[in-house]
């Protein structure tokens, strides 16, 4: 028993959504709700801190993707900040009539 390792379960979004309606929603204790589902109840709570932070889009699947998908948001927002500057340079570099060489 000592030398064998834990096998992590995985959830899918809706069983972990289930589990956080239950306690949020339904007003039941998360260690009852914990035990009749069979899973620890500091997993629940865990579960239950994304749904209090991302609502719906708490449990995207496998990996980071609410992490994959800002950083993404935020390099499209950089590329357009990028883009403006090169606008202006190109615009203020132009030379003006009253430069014609004195």
């Amino acid at each position: 028993m000592e030398n064998e390792k834990t096998k992590m379960t995985r959830f899918d979004k809706n069983f972990k959504l289930s589990a956080v309606k239950m306690v949020v929603e339904d007003g039941q204790k998360a260690s009852e709700v914990a035990r009749s589902l069979g899973i620890n109840p500091n997993q629940l709570y865990a579960w239950k801190a994304k749904y209090a932070s991302n609502g719906d889009k708490a449990f995207p699947g496998k990996g980071h993707l609410t992490e994959i998908s800002a950083l993404r948001k935020k390099l499209r927002e950089t590329e357009m900040e990028r883009d403006i500057l090169k606008k202006a340079v190109g615009i203020f570099s132009k030379p003006t009539q009253n430069d014609s060489g004195l």
